[in-house]
């Protein structure tokens, strides 16, 4: 039964996978905005980083709505990782919506309605009130279980203090069970709501620190409260504007946030929000945070859509919206026009471009170490040499997808270290796209529909 136990506590905290971009931490600025060569899992691209920099400051002031950025560059230098790196530089504080240019096109509702949606999910609403709080110390949590199950509800008393005073609480079975489920013991120092009865566990006490030897990571030591144990405190809460409008949209309100069926929202109920939200500014309970709308692929989007974004940049309660594209002059949808990135120009002339060059050797070399540190597989500096020249003669992606790949053939050998033979093997086990598009090339005749093969598949089906 332990044995169970344990392996269920272990699987709980490798919830979070590695992803793509789970090595990323920040944008690697100093104070001054320069880009550091190395640092929070990103690599060169300073320039782009810089650029970044400065409309991630421009965010954090809160000032500017309604600006838009360009990333462009070709495939695998690191767009989404600049955006990806914008997003855990805001914290959690600011909204930060993502989307695909293509899911637009996959769901139930109108186009126009999908992008509003992602508008409103990136604007934030912090709104102030002010609540009756206990806080203290625990000094003691004495519960009384009756003897026979079921003959009685638990009581219990609780005893706070803080520099002042101390005082004993009476508990009811439901503080009772919210005690248990935060695991509350002697020597933490809680917050109780009083109007919710909801209890936040605030710390522990510096009385403590030498309770035990080891401590985990997330123990947080804080001083004894002072003052009174009851306390009135303004209490912030941060929503989106779209949930917002979900919870007074729907016949099942809140609820659906957790089901996703959101629907068309009338825009009857926007501005009723849009109106209350701009009372609560003027009063003072609740501000504006505009935060960042990401759309990765904006290629993808028609000319409708782009009309749509041209017209909503200009709404005063519009994000900051920041695009990525990896193509050159192409069509634009919905049109036979070409323009640069498929962007039509009216939007293209409202938009800051930033430009990703590609990546150096060394700096694909460096990516690689971080990945492999990410993956936690250890590499020979033999194999990280080859694991290097094939990304630059093949591409960045397809060597970061070796590393594990070979991490797996150097198990199965039982080895520790990945060596050159483990990367040699899974090479010409997965083939990249040049030696792909070569073997095509060769074999061409062989497949079905290819242009060169028709004939002969007719004849084939004749006899």
């Amino acid at each position: 039964m332990a044995e169970l136990k344990l392996s269920e506590s272990r699987d709980l905290t490798r919830i979070e996978r590695i992803g793509a971009h789970s090595h990323i931490r920040g944008l690697g600025l100093d104070s001054a905005l320069e880009a550091r060569d190395v640092s929070e899992g990103m690599v060169g691209q300073t320039s782009a980083r810089k650029a970044a920099g400065v409309i991630l400051q421009m965010i954090k002031e809160g000032k500017i709505a309604g600006r838009a950025v360009l990333l462009a560059g070709q495939p695998g230098t690191g767009k989404t990782a600049i955006a990806m790196g914008m997003a855990k530089s805001l914290g959690l504080e600011t909204p930060f919506a993502m989307l695909a240019g293509s899911e637009l096109f996959s769901l139930e509702m109108s186009k126009t309605e999908a992008l509003m949606q992602a508008f409103r999910k990136a604007i934030g609403v912090r709104i102030k009130e002010e609540t009756e709080v206990i806080e203290g110390e625990v000094v003691e949590v004495q519960i009384d279980r009756p003897a026979v199950a079921g003959a009685a509800s638990k009581t219990g008393k609780l005893t706070l203090k803080t520099t002042e005073m101390e005082t004993v609480y009476d508990l009811g079975a439901k503080m009772i069970e919210a005690l248990g489920k935060e695991k509350v013991q002697s020597g933490d120092v809680i917050a109780i709501d009083k109007a919710s009865g909801k209890i936040t566990k605030l710390g522990r006490s510096f009385s403590r620190s030498r309770d035990y030897d080891a401590m985990g990571p997330h123990i947080k030591f804080m001083q004894c409260p002072d003052g009174e144990l009851q306390k009135r405190k303004e209490v912030v809460h941060c929503v989106t504007l779209h949930e917002i409008d979900v919870i007074n949209s729907r016949t099942q309100g809140f609820l659906a946030l957790f089901t996703g069926d959101t629907g068309e929202i009338r825009s009857e109920v926007r501005e009723q929000i849009d109106t209350k939200v701009a009372e609560w500014r003027e009063e003072g309970k609740a501000e504006i945070v505009p935060g960042v709308l990401f759309i990765d692929e904006v290629h993808m989007l028609d000319i409708e859509c782009f009309s749509f974004l041209n017209r909503a940049l200009e709404n005063e309660m519009a994000p900051i919206l920041v695009v990525a594209t990896n193509r050159g002059i192409t069509t634009i949808r919905g049109t036979n026009y070409k323009s640069p990135h498929g962007i039509p120009i009216d939007l293209l002339d409202r938009l800051l471009i930033i430009t990703t060059q590609p990546y150096t050797e060394d700096e694909i070399r460096k990516i690689l170490d971080i990945r492999c540190q990410e993956e936690e597989v250890e590499m020979s500096e033999e194999a990280r040499h080859l694991l290097t020249k094939i990304g630059v003669d093949a591409s960045l992606r397809y060597a970061i997808h070796l590393i594990t790949a070979s991490a797996l053939a150097c198990q199965k050998r039982k080895g520790n270290i990945v060596e050159m033979e483990d990367i040699n093997r899974v090479y010409h086990l997965f083939l990249d796209v040049k030696r792909s598009t070569q073997y095509l090339m060769e074999y061409q005749s062989q497949y079905m529909f290819s242009e060169e093969g028709d004939e002969d598949d007719t004849n084939a089906m004749q006899s």
